[in-house]
């Protein structure tokens, strides 16, 4: 399986942990179909970056919370890989897209749980679900968790929770979808220095030397330690890893 003429679709990959997956594929010759929420200058600013380093690349906008978009989106997406790609298929499915919950269990919002809910769990099932027919055979799903499914932090029961839920459903994704020769595993980031959630572990001291206190390695994550072990579960050389959690955290709560 040669990376040449290999297509990535990365779900927020405007910015952060997605942005660096998208750059990291491309570096492996991998084309990338990119989505964005509402930084479409940012998206368009990394297909440039892209197409720099001689793949293809092109940006979509993706509410990844909003299932009833998804076929609207899936239109677009064939529109997209024939035009720009010159396909009908992709190959990779890489579920990045996802926002921020910090709040106590006992102060947690229906509101807050059911937006939460849409993007984190709901909606990787249900957009996995309407790409199973342009994923080519032979292809892999990587689903985007973090080490809050193995350890507790204080307010990220809904977060957490949700995860852990997608960390089962990749099992079952890997189970069902082998005789496609579909992989599907999941890569668990531990807290890294992005604009994620304001910019909470990056801009506040406390927290960045609580986490580094805490790790193995004795820092706090960046995006470049994510994004080429999501390129590399793409290439030939992972074929046989399957249904898989990779934690990459430094070694946090050993």
């Amino acid at each position: 399986m040669e990376s040449k003429n290999k297509i990535a679709l990365v779900t927020g990959g405007s910015r952060g942990l997605g942005k660096n997956m998208a750059l990291s594929l491309a570096k492996k010759g991998i084309n990338v179909l990119l989505t964005y929420n509402s930084k479409k200058e940012e998206a368009l600013a990394v297909v440039a970056e892209i197409e720099k380093t001689g793949v293809k690349a092109a940006a979509l906008q993706l509410n990844a919370g909003d299932v009833k978009s998804f076929d609207a989106f899936f239109s677009a997406v064939k529109t997209v890989l024939k035009d720009t790609f010159q396909s009908e298929h992709f190959d990779f499915l890489i579920n990045n897209a996802g926002t921020a919950l910090y709040a106590p269990f006992a102060e947690t919002t229906e509101e807050q749980f059911d937006t939460a809910l849409n993007i984190h769990y709901k909606g990787v099932f249900f957009l996995t679900q309407k790409a199973l027919p342009i994923i080519n055979d032979g292809g892999r799903i990587i689903n985007i968790s973090s080490g809050l499914a193995r350890f507790a932090f204080h307010g990220s029961s809904a977060y957490g929770s949700m995860k852990g839920a997608i960390e089962v459903l990749t099992r079952y994704l890997a189970k069902e979808l082998g005789p496609r020769g579909i992989a599907a595993n999941v890569v668990a980031p531990g807290a890294i220095e992005t604009d994620f959630g304001g910019g909470r572990v990056r801009d506040n001291k406390e927290i960045n030397d609580h986490i580094s206190g805490i790790t193995a390695l004795g820092r706090v994550g960046v995006p470049d330690d994510i994004g080429g072990v999501v390129a590399f579960l793409c290439t030939e050389e992972a074929r046989w890893i399957n249904a898989q959690r990779i934690e990459v955290s430094g070694g946090t709560y050993l």
